[in-house]
């Protein structure tokens, strides 16, 4: 199952995938709460019917951290993070987990991540989730302190993950990179590339979108 935020992404990927068997391409909403319970419904709906998926895919567009990961550029989450869980403070920001209980990490299988790397030419490392897009220089420097693998950043890939968590099938984040994290700047977004990134790369995955490399180390 490839779960994106909207039909756009969905259709770029779809395009992709139309002569691969075995693929559902969904547009499952908007943020991570959205994402989750569209998710969520989707992996039910599979169960019930008999017919479970062995894999959760969250792609689309997102921003990606400067320099290393530039506009049009596709990158693979090796850890999806949801950056913006948990309790400011007087000292900064706590993550949900410290304060006793909760989850903000999900790593996908790391084989499946090197193979979808390896045959996308993608970049790795932590993609995170938020639920506010950064729109400021300074909340980027604060996510890369606190994040500094980050690459990417997006709203949906926590929300799909733990979906999948609670149904026991491993996920994978992909994206298309369409904007840089930092100032808000329309004028410099490339979303059509971005998609043509995201058509481009699945259709190099689908023979590594398989059941092998998620029993792998």
């Amino acid at each position: 199952m490839i779960a994106t935020a909207v039909p756009a992404e969905r259709d770029a990927v779809a395009r992709a995938l139309a002569d691969a068997p075995g693929f559902d391409c969904l547009a499952v909403g908007v943020g991570p709460a959205a994402a989750a319970a569209g998710t969520a419904t989707a992996l039910t709906t599979a169960a019930l019917r008999g017919e479970p998926y062995d894999l959760v895919v969250s792609a689309g567009i997102g921003g990606g951290f400067p320099p290393d990961a530039p506009l049009g550029s596709l990158v693979v989450a090796d850890a999806v993070v949801a950056a913006d869980l948990g309790a400011e403070t007087a000292e900064g920001f706590v993550p949900v987990t410290e304060l006793g209980f909760g989850t903000v990490v999900h790593t996908p299988p790391p084989a499946l991540v090197r193979a979808a790397a390896a045959a996308t030419g993608a970049r790795t490392g932590t993609v995170l989730t938020v639920s506010t897009v950064t729109g400021t220089a300074a909340r980027c420097a604060e996510l890369k302190a606190r994040h500094p693998r980050a690459v990417a950043e997006a709203m949906e890939g926590f929300g799909v993950a733990e979906a999948a968590a609670a149904h026991g099938v491993p996920v994978l984040e992909v994206r298309a990179v369409s904007n840089a994290v930092g100032p808000r700047d329309r004028a410099a977004w490339r979303i059509g590339e971005a998609l043509s990134a995201l058509t481009e790369g699945f259709g190099k995955l689908a023979p590594v979108l398989v059941p092998d490399f998620q029993e792998s180390p």
